[in-house]
């Protein structure tokens, strides 16, 4: 019992680090996508971070999931997160060319609060009173961020709550992918399909890339790929009410790395609605948790 616990712990301690270190790379991630924005449509980014990503995503997903991660029994539920998982980056990567990367990173952190209330209306799950609150006070904390009809709204500031919406959905699709597949062959096949969906506009956006912008496209690759991969691997070695909310951290890293390179300071109504978007993120989390563990009746 003691070395079963000792094991627990270690694995949560385990997730938590690569939590930490997953949410850090994907704003690595965001920073290099936004100092690119100047000079490439966000399509032509996806396109050239799911292309040099591929083989890493293949190697990694043959090496933790063998053959079966590298098929799969639904295709065209990865196409349609593939439509997603590009509208969502296009969103984005639009946003934060036009915005600070702290505030655009705050309001995507609403996208479990649009998790929980699309599950209610459209799939029709069970949710309390608490998390409805909690989806409240979240949705006033896009507003605090948002601020609309004020003098400091930035019409740019509808694309992070768009990509938050479509990332709630592709999230929720995660349950048209066939329950065989595990969480290695959903990724895979979600940078695969964006490198493919990209090809048919690529003609339509495409321009010559400069020698001196290659690596930062393959750190875009690098970083979102090993990014994602970590964070996967923190869910599975900890519970998701302890590693979920550690995401959040990224919150002060789009904050470093705004003011490092851009000079970016969010003033105080931002700081706010930030922190009401996390606290509503994380009663969420916790309430979905708990509700999980609870024996079917």
């Amino acid at each position: 019992m003691l070395l079963a616990l000792a094991e627990r712990r270690s694995g949560t301690v385990a997730g938590i680090v690569l939590m930490c270190a997953g949410a850090a790379f994907l704003c690595f991630n965001d920073a290099f996508a936004k100092s690119l924005m100047d000079r490439y449509h966000p399509v032509q980014i996806i396109f050239l971070r799911n292309l040099i990503a591929l083989p890493f995503a293949i190697l990694i997903a043959y090496r933790l999931g063998g053959r079966e991660a590298l098929v799969s029994h639904r295709p065209l539920a990865h196409v349609s997160r593939g439509i997603l998982w590009i509208g969502a980056a296009t969103l984005f990567f639009t946003g934060i060319s036009r915005m600070e990367l702290a505030e655009a990173t705050a309001i995507v952190f609403s996208a479990p609060v649009f998790v929980t209330a699309l599950s209610a209306l459209f799939l029709r799950e069970s949710v309390g009173w608490r998390r409805w609150l909690a989806v409240l006070v979240g949705f006033v904390g896009v507003l605090i961020v948002v601020r609309p009809g004020s003098a400091t709204f930035q019409p740019a500031s509808i694309y992070p709550v768009a990509t938050a919406f479509l990332y709630a959905l592709l999230m929720i699709s995660a349950r048209w992918v066939d329950p065989r597949e595990s969480v290695w062959t959903l990724m895979l096949y979600l940078v695969g399909g964006g490198a493919v969906l990209c090809l048919p506009l690529l003609p339509f956006v495409w321009v010559d890339i400069h020698m001196g912008d290659l690596w930062q496209f393959l750190g875009i690759a690098l970083f979102g790929t090993a990014g994602i991969t970590l964070i996967t691997q923190a869910f599975r070695l900890a519970p998701a009410a302890v590693v979920a909310p550690i995401d959040y951290s990224g919150l002060i890293w789009a904050t470093v790395l705004g003011w490092v390179f851009w000079g970016e300071i969010p003033d105080l109504a931002a700081y706010i609605g930030a922190a009401v978007i996390v606290s509503s993120g994380i009663v969420i989390i916790i309430r979905e948790s708990r509700a999980a563990r609870k024996p079917a009746s």
